[in-house]
């Protein structure tokens, strides 16, 4: 079972708004820290309210590399998001993570609801700069 799956099979589980909350919490918790010297303005997602850094490092066939992402916020359930967003992303061809939305993963496992509009704004600027990313490292 992959990360996602597993994340998605959690969240089967919990009928609860609250314990979903909880539970993309704890999912922040449990993702390592990005060193401060990562945590740079080129790493910084814009469009989030809330701070957010991605790093992408690409490895293998250089016309469709793997791609390995991390990611880290300063706010809690944010944090949490990341941890789902690199669940989907991160380890997978970049030609696959191009056609792959993760708002449908979101949407599956009945997030995007009830995310604030900033946080859907952050989280829509996430998505959209990995999947970019991966278009371009995939055209190269």
């Amino acid at each position: 079972m992959t990360a996602l799956e597993k994340i998605i099979d959690d969240f089967s589980f919990l009928d609860d708004w609250e314990d979903r909350y909880r539970y993309v919490i704890e999912l922040g918790k449990a993702l390592p820290d990005l060193p401060e010297d990562k945590r740079t303005l080129e790493n910084k997602v814009q469009g989030c309210a809330s701070q957010v850094w991605l790093v992408t490092q690409a490895s293998g066939d250089p016309e469709n590399p793997i791609l390995i992402f991390e990611g880290d916020s300063d706010a809690h359930i944010v944090r949490g998001l990341v941890a789902i967003v690199l669940a989907t992303y991160s380890g997978k061809p970049a030609s696959e993570i191009a056609a792959l939305d993760a708002l449908d993963v979101f949407g599956k496992i009945g997030l995007v609801e009830h995310l604030s509009s900033q946080r859907a704004n952050g989280l829509r600027s996430m998505i959209k700069r990995i999947r970019e990313e991966a278009r371009l490292r995939a055209a190269a």
